[in-house]
């Protein structure tokens, strides 16, 4: 099963995170955040660019892609 993301529009009731990996003063990051609501429904976006699109990824696409990552590395 491939994970598949959806562009979604910005939602401002999100908190959003950066890794710890990540240092503040740093020019490409990315930030996550989980909808309260469901906690079904992980969104990333660009970090220089807060209110551009965002990706949605379900709990399952989101958990493949993490773990693929961390086998990469």
């Amino acid at each position: 099963m491939t994970p598949t993301a959806a562009s979604v529009e910005a939602d401002s009731s999100l908190e959003w995170f950066k890794s710890s990996y990540s240092s503040n003063d740093g020019p490409e990051c990315v930030e996550v955040a989980i909808a309260h609501a469901t906690a079904a429904t992980i969104h990333v976006r660009d970090s220089k660019d807060k209110q551009g699109s965002q990706l949605a990824f379900t709990h399952t696409a989101w958990t493949e892609f993490v773990g693929h990552a961390c086998r990469s590395a």
